[in-house]
């Protein structure tokens, strides 16, 4: 065992955790009595549904198939009857197809075969078997992350979870140490790598005491700074490897995986899983009772907010995710999805709703911004339809982090803007 000292990255900020349900236990809810599970819950293309409205299907059976190399399947987390496949406008404004599957309340339910042997191939292709996907929130199919093309020497875990509010990996830290520990020794031998480094925040002492028995991974507190469970800031902190500008972790010989993306390859491996259900984190001072649930994929957010006790009369604003890069939701129909990490419930005093004022050009938004940018520089070209502008200045470098909004003294939008730039970027590139 041994706990090494980490490096600082500059920039960042420090951000109230405001962790209510710090030392709630994970729940199970009780099985709904539906789910409705979108086929667009990774990066990439959506998946293809391989059922029918009618057919009778158990839990654990695939509903729908990658839609090519950069997709995922995706598997019923209830067993019942498909009631329904049909385009939905869900609670952030996207449209996108859902599977409604009813509960029969039978329990039937599907697993895996063992695996014959844990080769690294054998261990991969089973990854990409049951779906699995970055689950600390990007949602990059996870099989592509275990076949690098460029050698690797370090396996790191995200551990940090630096957002305010949310707490779901710190319990499952603590709650399934052990099997978390040999989803990462099972990763490591798929790479082939021998070192594995766990950056956990020194917010969350119980957790880094409970890996720091282990002697064959190295721990490393982290200093409370947001965005440090960022990639390239993780990799920095960890390691004092710097990640180039347009490169990823693997081009420093880098894999960098979520504690609750090894702990989905753990149970697919060895308990022959697919993924059908994630670990999330309701919260805020809206919510009568913040809990960490473990929900099935499809559970209605609604469902969920009851069960912890129903939003009070003061609620303005529900956010799917953390309160620095979640998504406030339009309505209430919305449904869990594999890179669920929270559903907070925030009263009046937990937002700012002021209208943004004018830019007074201070460049707190530069001063704090982790990857170097300007902000505010980003948002004028965006403004004026200066697309080709955004890029120069580094828009698609962004990692929406939401520290140049919260920074912001005239409340701009500018995380928002500077998505919206890179959204217009990709659409040009595209069209030519």
């Amino acid at each position: 065992m041994s706990i090494l000292k980490a490096r600082r990255f500059p920039f960042g900020s420090r951000i109230h955790g405001t962790k209510l349900s710090r030392y709630s236990p994970i729940e199970t809810i009780p099985s709904p009595d539906f789910v409705c599970i979108s086929m667009s819950q990774h990066i990439g293309a959506p998946a293809i549904p391989v059922v029918a409205e009618g057919d009778v299907v158990k839990k654990g059976q695939l509903i729908a198939k990658a839609a090519g190399p950069v997709s995922a399947n995706i598997y019923a987390s209830i067993p019942g009857t498909v009631e329904k496949i049909s385009e939905i406008t869900n609670g952030l404004g996207q449209k996108q197809t859902h599977i409604r599957i009813k509960n029969d309340f039978t329990g039937n339910e599907m697993l895996f075969d063992d695996l014959k042997d844990r080769s690294p191939s054998s261990v991969v292709e089973r990854v990409a078997l049951a779906g699995i996907v970055g689950l600390g929130g990007a949602g990059f199919p996870t099989a592509i992350k275990l076949s690098p093309k460029s050698p690797l020497d370090i396996l790191i875990i995200n551990g940090a979870e630096c957002e305010p509010y949310l707490t779901c990996d710190d319990r499952l830290m603590l709650e399934r140490t052990e099997d978390i520990y040999r989803g990462m020794k099972i990763i490591a031998e798929a790479l082939g790598l021998t070192r594995i480094i766990i950056g956990i925040e020194k917010n969350k002492p119980l957790a880094i005491e409970a890996f720091a028995k282990y002697a064959d991974i190295d721990v490393v507190p982290l200093r409370k700074q947001y965005p440090m469970g960022g990639e390239k800031q993780l990799i920095y902190c960890t390691t004092g490897r710097k990640v180039p500008v347009g490169k990823m972790p693997f081009d420093v010989g880098c894999c960098v995986q979520n504690v609750k993306t090894v702990l989905a390859c753990y149970e697919a491996v060895v308990l022959n899983k697919p993924l059908t259900e994630t670990v999330l984190t309701v919260s805020g001072h809206g919510v009568k009772e913040p809990k960490n649930l473990k929900v099935p994929l499809g559970t209605s957010f609604s469902s969920l907010i009851d069960y912890c006790g129903g939003k009070s009369d003061d609620t303005v604003k529900i956010v799917a995710g953390g309160p620095m890069m979640g998504k406030a939701l339009v309505s209430l129909n919305q449904y869990t999805r594999k890179t669920d990490s929270g559903i907070l419930v925030l009263t009046d005093k937990e937002t700012n709703r002021e209208k943004p004022s004018n830019c007074i050009n201070c460049a707190r938004c530069a001063q704090k911004c982790p990857m170097r940018l300007m902000p505010m520089m980003i948002e004028s070209h965006f403004l004026c339809g200066d697309y080709s502008g955004a890029e120069r200045y580094g828009a698609m470098n962004c990692v929406e982090c939401g520290l140049c909004a919260h920074n912001c003294p005239a409340g701009r939008a500018l995380v928002q803007s500077i998505t919206a730039a890179k959204n217009k970027i990709r659409e040009m590139k595209k069209n030519g």
